[in-house]
Formats: structure tokens, C-alpha cells, sequence
């Protein structure tokens, strides 16, 4: 066989090889701490410190590769069945070590941020998680996709998120503003500011923050600051799947223009309080709920 014959055969096996392993040097990707990830391979053992980031590894073809998660990791239903390393705000150290991870995705908010720092002290590669905009969500399943060498996969999801997020924009630009009281937990009392993604999804669906100027991500408030500021429709999540007892509790206040109108709205928090793909099916519960406001006016 002649020189340029093997030579021609040589780079057509170099890209077949390509093809079927289109992944198996050395990746990196940028965390939401700015923080630059690089792996020598992809992932194959990685852990999840939060529920928001199991779905996001699913949908960016990475569930097989999760060895570890934190409870409430429920969805889908496959995530069900991977080891527990604790909870998000409690983790269980000595498991995540011995589960020897070549990757950790750790959720800024909602860990213990002393914890994830003994991880990363013992030497675990960190990405952290946290998604403040609706799209940071589609960013993170492409991110992840070439941490964990799923990309082909993570891209078309990633693009079949934003397109269903740009429906939702088209189909509510413009309409008029509802003020919003949305609340997270009754005792303590608590709600999210402006720049949490709650807020996001709100403004999405033509809604107003009511507390969007608080500093803290997530507030405790006052009974007294709610009526004050007298929103036109009350939202809440709670903790599961039932509409809890807390939200009607407000038509004590009838002065309140959301119970005067019975504006009082359930969403599940696993739709909308989780920074998960799932929150555009959380997204298109509020905004019919906002229509349905805006209709009572």
C-alpha cells in the first residue's frame, strides 16, 4: 500500500474515531462562581448536591452518570433509584469521598458552603449551580453535556428548551403588569426578591414583584409588609404537591385586592421553585393564572 494510501486511511480511522468517541479528551466549561472547569476526560462518576441539577443532568443525557444525589432528587424517575449523599443542606461527607466522583455539582444557595469547600479541599472538582435566569437553565444543560461528554444530546435539549421559552415570550410580551406577592414558606414567613428565578419567570408572564427590592435572596417579611404593599394576586408553592392550607389563610385579610378578587394561586414547587428544565411547565401555570387576574379586573 502506498504512502498517501495509508496516510488517507490513517485520518479517515481518525475520523470515524472521532465520531464514535466524540469526547474523550479533555473538557471544561465556566460554573456560575466563574470558575473554570476542566476535566482530563469526561465525567463518568459525577455526584449531585441538589435536586435541580439531578433533572439538569438527565436532560443533558447524564443520568447514567450520576452515582450519587441528595433526597428529594425525584425526578425523573430514575433519579429516584441513585445512592443518597444527605440532603442539599446537610451533606453526608464521607459518602460523597467514597464515592470517588470525578465531578461534583454543588448548588451555591442551597449547600452549606463550608461543606463543599472541605470537598474541594480534599481535592473533588466542583461546578456550581446556580441559575438566576430563565436561560441560565439551558446554559447549564450544555455545560454540563460537555463536562459529562453528552454534548450532541445537551445541545438539542438545551435548543428545545429555548424554544419553548421563546413561545412563552412572544406569547406574553406586552401584557399588562399584575403585582405579585409570591410565597415560598408561611412560618417563617418568606417570599424571593428580584433577583431570584422566580422573579424571572414572573416577568415573564407580565407579573410584578412586589418585594423584587429586598437584598436578600430569599426574605423573611412581615404579615404587615404584605398588606402594605397589597398585592392583586397571592402565589404560593409550599412544600409538595398539595395546595397548602397557608395560602387560603390570607382571606382573613379582606382587604387585600388578591382576596377580594380571589386571586390565591398554587403552583408545585418541583415546577417552579426547583431550577430545573421543569420550570417552564411552572411557568406556563403562572401565566395562566395571570390571565385569569387580568380577566377578573
Amino acid at each position: 500500500m502506498s504512502t498517501i494510501a495509508l496516510f488517507l486511511r490513517s485520518a479517515a480511522l481518525l475520523v470515524l474515531s472521532a465520531i464514535a468517541f466524540p469526547s474523550l479528551g479533555a473538557v471544561s466549561a465556566v460554573d456560575d462562581s466563574g470558575q473554570a472547569i476542566t476535566l482530563d476526560k469526561p465525567a463518568r462518576r459525577i455526584i449531585s448536591l441538589a435536586p435541580h441539577a439531578t433533572e439538569i443532568l438527565f436532560t443533558a443525557g447524564a443520568g447514567d452518570r450520576i452515582v450519587g444525589a441528595v433526597q428529594y432528587s425525584d425526578y425523573p424517575e430514575a433519579a429516584k433509584r441513585i445512592p443518597r449523599v444527605g440532603g442539599y443542606s446537610r451533606l453526608d461527607l464521607e459518602t460523597i469521598i467514597a464515592l470517588r466522583p470525578d465531578l461534583v455539582v454543588a448548588w451555591k444557595s442551597g449547600n452549606p458552603g463550608g461543606q463543599v469547600e472541605k470537598l474541594r479541599a480534599l481535592g473533588l472538582v466542583i461546578y456550581t449551580s446556580e441559575p438566576r435566569r430563565i436561560e441560565d437553565i439551558a446554559d447549564h444543560i450544555e455545560r454540563l453535556g460537555r463536562l459529562a461528554g453528552t454534548e450532541a444530546a445537551a445541545r438539542e435539549a438545551a435548543a428545545a428548551f429555548r424554544a419553548r421559552h421563546r413561545r412563552l415570550q412572544r406569547r406574553y410580551a406586552g401584557r399588562p403588569a399584575v403585582n405579585v406577592f409570591y410565597q415560598i414558606w408561611n412560618r417563617p414567613l418568606m417570599t424571593v426578591n428580584g433577583r431570584h428565578l422566580i422573579s424571572d419567570v414572573l416577568r415573564l408572564c407580565g407579573g410584578r414583584n412586589v418585594f423584587d427590592k429586598l437584598p436578600i435572596l430569599a426574605p423573611k417579611i412581615s404579615v404587615e409588609a404584605v398588606l402594605a404593599a397589597d398585592p392583586e394576586a397571592i402565589i404560593a408553592s409550599g412544600m409538595g404537591a398539595e395546595r397548602p392550607e397557608w395560602l387560603d389563610a390570607w382571606r382573613r385579610w379582606r382587604s387585600l385586592q388578591a382576596v377580594q378578587n380571589n386571586n390565591l394561586y398554587f403552583i408545585p414547587p418541583s415546577l417552579i421553585q426547583r431550577h430545573s428544565p421543569r420550570i417552564l411547565q411552572g411557568a406556563e401555570r403562572l401565566c395562566t393564572a395571570l390571565e385569569a387576574v387580568r380577566a377578573r379586573r
